[in-house]
């Protein structure tokens, strides 16, 4: 689930390994090209941790954000 904290999207995603961590970025990363809107994130292993913000709207959540948060749920369910 998605949270709203510090004008900032955020979620955090855990798979079975680094490889299925991966492969998710790696969709992410199409996602985001697609839309040109990208994501700060971070790996370690098996969990990835997503964070949205429009840089170019004073570093504040829009509908880009939410767009893309939920085109990235969609590689999810």
């Amino acid at each position: 689930m998605w949270q709203e904290k510090d004008n900032r999207l955020t979620r955090t995603f855990t798979f079975k390994d680094f490889s299925e961590a991966f492969s998710f970025m790696t969709r992410v990363a199409m996602l985001a090209e697609q839309q040109s809107h990208h994501p700060n994130w971070s790996n370690v292993w098996n969990i990835v941790i997503i964070e949205l913000t429009t840089h170019d709207e004073g570093n504040t959540i829009t509908k880009k954000d939410r767009n893309l948060a939920s085109a990235i749920d969609n590689l999810i369910n």
